[in-house]
């Protein structure tokens, strides 16, 4: 058979086996076979097809010259490389930006010395000079979610991509806070401003012992031949936002810090000019336990008045996010801005609640809600502006965690998603929540429009509601009670919710926990600021305070029950209706507290915990057993004086238990 285009034929002649002899024919040069699927590469080499992969990102906004994007990269890299100076060498170390790992660098490089040069002074010859002072360290900039988990999987053990798309990282030893190794220099002004002493969370160090750390952490970060460094925004207030800067060492911690704060636009990024606050992360190298105040390996220390903060010995990402909270916790009630551990939501007609809780107390549960717009879960701040989230992201709990309970966050744990201490299958790489072999405090960390009723901008008007939940594991405490600014305040500051003690001893006696603000160990100032700050602004802006019980009923933990989700929820929804507010109310003994005689969806008889106990002497003497504890806790507070003639305080103590 002849080809009819030239291509080969079967000849008549026989090869082996009877088959006939295949015989290619050539073809005529003007006749090339091409695969009509699509036209042939450009490319040489596999380094130049390589190449044709990825496209620079195009500029954001016009510029004017060729010079001036050099420019702002210049800028951009002197910014970085002051960041990370030496204090005794007075110069910040050689930096270029992209990955060491690519044979070009993304942008011209900035040596120390004419980073030297061009803002100090011209410097004779150095004879100081090392082997840190002649290498060039690589900054990975602002990189994106799937740069970072590159990063990670290519570099950092313990890093893989589970099922749903997040990224699997191990946070090292430590699998939570280490609240007993954070410390706050105490200088001249902190030792006013701040609160110091008993009960305090605030542990001092001075100036000598920060800058000590801090340049053991700088000279880390200096020596490795790249870092990680994110500018990012706290507070989606425009008017009183922070710029924060954060170096470090792993992806993971860039991954994590890129989701919990607020995102810059591009053109707000080629803007970004210089920092108002500075993380420098070096947490896998410890600190130097024979430094005065150190304790241990690790050092979490806040310096207010250079306004940065240096972690060692630590890789446990919260600490990072829990830092500039506090931080948070200090900027912003010098602008008169009441910064605040809480949930926040609103309604469809604009009205905002914000939920307070320890946990256990269902806050993240309570404070989403498919009907309303979610504000944020856990930081926020109360300006003459309204309600703003602080962060850019969520960073929930994981344990015995169920598409069924929380959806929301259950869907929100995809890619870009950061998922730390999780076991999951080798195989499928499906993750078993209800497996504590690495911890208990497995979490999530994705931005905040990965929740699908978010509020984007994450800003409100002024709440009309503050919800504070408890759960009373003693059962005493009535489901719902209306508050007084007074009682709001008292009980703000209290911050109480009872935890159970393990059963494994057949222990079964609730232990009751205080917290001040909802939030002690962030908090920088004393918390009675915070709650006459609060009343103030739900005088002036016409907001309820609410106490919400979440814990037992008909007796305490063992003998009563838990007060059921479908009752709370319907509490929470009269509340945000106002219909609570048109209720008849009763006082309860001891708290005086004022209880709603009926609210629908809720039987009657359990809204006074009273009715809901069968031995009534044991309910009496639990109440006042619980009583006692809250005044044995306020005592810490007594010696802090508030208010014109100390009236302030008294209405406080007055809103209190009383027997």
């Amino acid at each position: 058979m002849a080809a009819e285009n030239g291509g080969f034929s079967f000849a008549a002649a026989k090869g082996r086996n009877g088959l006939p002899m295949i015989h290619t024919e050539k073809k005529k040069a003007e006749e090339i076979c091409h695969d009509d699927s699509s036209l042939p590469v450009k490319a040489q080499t596999l380094d130049e097809l390589h190449s044709l992969q990825k496209k620079k990102s195009a500029p954001t906004t016009p510029i004017k010259a060729a010079h001036a994007d050099d420019d702002r990269h210049k800028q951009q890299l002197q910014s970085i490389s002051a960041s990370l100076a030496s204090l005794t060498r007075e110069t910040g170390p050689n930096v270029v930006k992209g990955d060491p790992a690519r044979t070009t660098a993304e942008t011209p490089r900035l040596s120390a010395a004419s980073h030297h040069q061009q803002h100090r002074h011209f410097a004779a010859p150095n004879l100081n000079m090392s082997d840190s002072g002649l290498k060039f360290t690589h900054i990975l900039y602002n990189l994106s979610p799937a740069e970072l988990y590159e990063q990670a999987i290519k570099y950092e053990k313990g890093s893989f991509i589970t099922a749903s798309g997040a990224l699997a990282t191990l946070s090292g030893a430590k699998t939570g806070r280490s609240p007993r190794d954070k410390r706050v220099v105490k200088d001249e002004t902190t030792a006013d401003d701040l609160w110091w002493g008993k009960g305090s969370p605030n542990i001092e160090m001075d100036e000598h012992t920060f800058m000590v750390n801090r340049e053991r952490a700088v000279d880390y970060l200096c020596s490795l031949e790249k870092v990680f460094v994110n500018d990012q925004f706290l507070n989606w207030d425009t008017e009183n936002r922070i710029k924060v800067r954060i170096v470090s060492a792993r992806a993971y911690h860039s991954l994590f810090m890129h989701n919990m704060c607020i995102r810059p636009s591009p053109e707000e990024l080629e803007n970004f000019g210089e920092p108002d606050f500075t993380i420098y992360n070096a947490g896998q190298f410890p600190c130097n336990r024979y430094t005065h105040y150190m304790t241990s390996s690790t050092s979490i220390d806040l310096n207010l008045a250079r306004r940065e903060m240096v972690i060692l010995g630590t890789q446990y990402a919260g600490e990072m996010k829990k830092g500039l909270f506090s931080v948070m916790h200090y900027l912003m009630p010098k602008r008169q801005i009441l910064s605040l551990h809480s949930g926040s939501n609103m309604g469809k007609d604009g009205d905002v609640a914000l939920f307070f809780g320890l946990s256990g107390t269902g806050k993240t549960t309570l404070s989403t809600d498919n009907n309303r717009y979610l504000i944020g879960d856990d930081e926020h701040c109360w300006s003459e502006n309204g309600v703003s989230n602080i962060e850019g992201g969520c960073y929930a709990k994981c344990i015995d965690l169920s598409r069924e309970k929380e959806p929301d966050i259950w869907n929100a744990i995809k890619f870009g998603a950061v998922v730390e201490n999780v076991v999951f299958d080798e195989h499928t790489r499906d993750v078993d929540y209800s497996d504590k072999s690495v911890t208990e405090n497995t979490r999530a960390a994705y931005p905040i429009e990965f929740i699908p009723n978010a509020k984007i901008p994450c800003v409100g008007p002024h709440p009309k509601n503050v919800i504070l939940l408890a759960c009373d594991a003693f059962g005493v405490l009535p489901p719902v009670s209306k508050l007084s600014l007074p009682q709001t305040m008292y009980h703000f500051i209290s911050g109480y919710t009872a935890l159970v003690a393990g059963t494994e001893d057949g222990i079964k006696e609730p232990t009751a926990t205080f917290s001040a603000c909802f939030g002690a160990a962030f908090i920088m100032l004393h918390p009675t600021k915070y709650a006459a700050m609060l009343a103030d602004k739900m005088q002036k802006h016409g907001a309820t305070g609410w106490l919400v019980n979440t814990g037992w009923s008909g007796g305490s933990y063992g003998s009563g029950s838990r007060i059921k989700l479908a009752y709370t929820r319907k509490i929470i929804d009269a509340i945000h209706s106002g219909a609570l507010l048109k209720a008849n109310y009763t006082k309860t003994e001891v708290f005086g507290l004022e209880i709603p005689t009926e609210i629908e969806g809720v039987p009657s008889e359990i809204l006074d915990p009273a009715n809901t106990w069968c031995e009534k002497e044991a309910h009496k003497e639990t109440l006042v057993k619980l009583g006692g504890l809250f005044k044995k806790n306020f005592e810490v507070f007594l010696n802090y004086k508030i208010g014109a003639d100390n009236k302030l305080t008294e209405e406080i103590l007055a809103a209190g238990p009383n027997f």
